[in-house]
């Protein structure tokens, strides 16, 4: 993501709509294309089971908030360095405990909210002593870990209920395309666009990396809990922020060093 907007010089909003249009299109081969090859079903839709108007307002929340994730994700890559946005991030489990309690009511021990204070204490050392730091940047990260943390613990709610990781990858990346597409017809200057076979084959990479990531996000949440998975993301966090540091030479001072390394170790905890 970082090299295609900041190498190629993509819009985040044509990133976005490029992520999304190939994770939809590749759900709805998964989705429905055994029944017509003829080979077998087609996944179960959950409107056997639901109402039409409850599955609107269903998947109009979650299309909203994978859009928004996306957006806000690709925005913060724009403005910071990948280390730090990952760093942002790495505080996940700290919302995800939050909101599993106000949504799904699920309680954690005290040992696990104890755990969460190096989180919040290396977030803010991290944020203090950040070479790239920029407001916008900053605000587009936090406001897109809330936002993740938000989706995946509905998400999980609509997997016990009418859902599978199937179907609900697919619709929800099918609400997303609809809803971010009328703002990027209006919005985008294309004008200003330029085309190239680098940047069509990065997209073409990036899209399908990304239905990979999501499906597999999808597939894991139905297995565990929101606060586990955001545990689990946290490994791959903590790769991606050593691995943008060397791709990319970005200067990291000791104290954000040190920041990046409380954070993890308090998920760890």
């Amino acid at each position: 993501n970082k090299y295609i907007l900041s190498t190629l010089h993509a819009d985040p909003n044509l990133l976005a709509l490029s992520q999304m249009t190939f994770t939809a299109s590749f759900g709805a081969l998964k989705m429905y294309g055994p029944y017509l090859l003829g080979v077998g079903p087609a996944q179960p839709s959950p409107l056997l089971t639901q109402r039409w108007q409850d599955f609107t307002v269903d998947m109009f929340i979650v299309g909203i908030m994978r859009v928004l994730t996306v957006v806000l994700g690709l925005v913060s890559l724009k403005y910071v360095a990948v280390s730090f946005t990952e760093t942002v991030k790495s505080s996940a489990p700290f919302f995800t405990v939050i909101f599993a309690r106000l949504i799904l009511n699920e309680r954690t021990s005290m040992m696990v909210n104890l755990s969460l204070v190096p989180v919040v204490s290396g977030l803010a050392l991290c944020s203090a002593s950040e070479l790239s730091f920029n407001m916008i940047g900053f605000f587009a990260a936090v406001v897109n870990n809330c936002i993740d943390c938000v989706q995946n613990v509905f998400s999980k709610k609509l997997l016990s209920t009418h859902y599978n990781y199937v179907n609900l990858q697919f619709y929800t990346s099918a609400a997303a395309l609809v809803v971010q597409l009328p703002y990027m017809l209006y919005s985008f200057e294309w004008s200003a666009a330029q085309p190239s076979s680098a940047l069509a084959l990065a997209l073409l990479v990036n899209g399908i990396l990304f239905h990979l990531q999501s499906v597999l996000a999808y597939a894991v949440m139905g297995l565990i809990s929101p606060v586990t998975q955001s545990v689990a993301n946290t490994l791959k966090r903590a790769l991606l922020i050593w691995l943008s540091v060397l791709y990319f030479a970005n200067p990291v001072t000791f104290m954000s060093a040190l920041g990046t390394a409380v954070c993890i170790s308090g998920v760890f905890a």
